[in-house]
């Protein structure tokens, strides 16, 4: 009995102590805690004391050197109407500023955007941006680290409107170049400059799944440094440009398709009979209306610019056939032999005109037989009668070849020519003209493709 309730007493001790040492622990960690948070209090409140953030840092004794990168989170739409487009990036920058220097338990501070409003950071603008949006829900999206060393990182969510200059000649087999342009609104080269943050592969970076195009492939981008002139001094700009190849599927079964099925309905009317005229007027006028619809139409969604684009010049041709196709039909009716066509109403007569001789013949025959009734009959000789009744099946006869002769015309020349030349020719105009365009290639200098 002694040994068990030793051996009870000795285990509630053991998790008394245990108890004790954990609470110890707590104590002691919230008292670090405790200690830390006041400690960097103190390190922010001796950073901004006498600090002045009006000034640039090395000012009067360097260039203030800004290191930056982008992160594209989303890029597009693409408007050829307004000649833009539209991205989301994070947008980095970084710089020294020996007034923000520390000596602390951690070599990083991170702190929010109120701590950005009270340091200096640079007038950073795009140059091409028709619109920007820093966006603030729920808070500001801004992120601001302090090195040990006095480096700052800060980034910031950024959606950018800005312009793209497009050349649309080879539209829509175009491909295009959008440049994104930033760099200091106030301070030339000689007070601050940009770099790079990493080599030109990774200073602009695209995500996976950014892309949010329609009728563009995102081959890659390009970066690059410049400097301007104004009348205030030169300044850096960073340059990046985005590679776009259009998507030609949309155009094919809009336009395309359309355009193709109507030339060749036109040709249909050279298969139909000349005196066909209202069948092939219809068919020449429809094809016509239907061209010019179609080439106001694939006008509607690009800028009105003072050039023929791919397109046009398209259109264009498959207008000139149609058309000539209208203007082959005229030709061939007015070469059309109106006395030789046969109307509808020739057979008719002359049928008509077959049976009031007969009639008549009959007559006659009649008649002769009444008042000769004693004519004696000559073998030699035929008689009236009979005389009278084969001369219609003479007439007839006569007749038969000349009726046959004067009923249809002839398949037209042009026609035969026309059911030839013309496929031959527009099969040819669509073999060197899509040869012509689908073989171009942009050239791009420097190109780093898009993962």
């Amino acid at each position: 009995m002694r040994g068990k309730r030793s051996s009870r007493h000795l285990s509630v001790l053991v998790c008394f102590i245990a108890l004790w040492q954990t609470r110890s622990r707590a104590v002691s960690n919230s008292t670090q805690n405790s200690k830390d948070i006041a400690t960097f209090t103190k390190i922010l409140d001796s950073l901004l004391d006498g600090y002045d953030n009006r000034l640039r840092p090395g000012l009067g004794d360097r260039v203030t050197e800004v290191k930056t990168n982008v992160y594209v989170t989303s890029f597009g739409p693409v408007s050829d109407t307004d000649m833009e487009y539209t991205v989301d990036v994070f947008f980095r920058q970084s710089w020294l500023d020996e007034r923000l220097k520390f000596h602390g338990p951690m070599n990083t501070l991170p702190l929010n955007n109120l701590m950005a409003s009270k340091i200096w950071t640079p007038d950073t603008f795009f140059h091409n941006g028709k619109k920007s949006v820093a966006h603030n829900m729920t808070m500001p999206n801004k992120l601001l680290r302090i090195m040990e060393n006095g480096t700052l990182l800060y980034t910031m969510r950024l959606t950018v409107q800005a312009e793209c200059p497009m050349h649309l000649e080879d539209f829509p087999m175009d491909s295009h170049s959008c440049p994104l342009k930033f760099g200091s609104y106030a301070y030339t080269k000689t007070e601050v400059t940009y770099i790079w943050t990493r080599n030109a592969s990774q200073s602009v970076d695209v995500a996976d799944d950014g892309s949010r195009l329609n009728q563009y492939d995102l081959v890659g981008q390009t970066v690059g440094k410049e400097t301007i002139k104004s009348s205030t001094g030169e300044y850096t700009v960073m340059t990046a440009h985005f590679h776009l190849k259009r998507k030609i599927g949309y155009f094919v079964i809009q336009t395309y398709l359309p355009c193709i099925m109507t030339v060749i309905l036109s040709q249909v009317s050279f298969w139909l009979n000349r005196e066909s005229v209202p069948a092939r007027t219809v068919f020449g006028v429809t094809t016509v209306l239907t061209m010019t619809t179609l080439s106001i139409s694939a006008r509607n969604s690009l800028p009105k610019v003072a050039y023929a684009t791919a397109m046009d010049w398209f259109i264009a041709v498959c207008y000139a056939f149609v058309f000539s196709a209208l203007i082959e039909f005229a030709t061939v009716n007015y070469f059309t032999k109106r006395g030789w066509a046969w109307d509808g109403k020739s057979v008719v007569n002359d049928k008509k005109k077959e049976a009031a001789v007969m009639k008549k013949n009959n007559t006659y025959a009649v008649a002769v037989a009444n008042y000769a009734p004693n004519i004696t009959k000559d073998s030699t000789l035929p008689t009236i009668s009979k005389y009278t009744l084969n001369e219609p099946n003479k007439i007839i006869a006569e007749t038969k070849p000349e009726q046959n002769k004067k009923t249809f015309n002839s398949v037209s020349k042009i026609d035969r020519i026309s059911r030839i030349m013309f496929p031959v020719l527009f099969g040819t105009f669509n073999l060197v003209y899509w040869a012509t365009y689908l073989n171009r290639e942009p050239v791009i200098k420097d190109l780093d493709p898009s993962k």
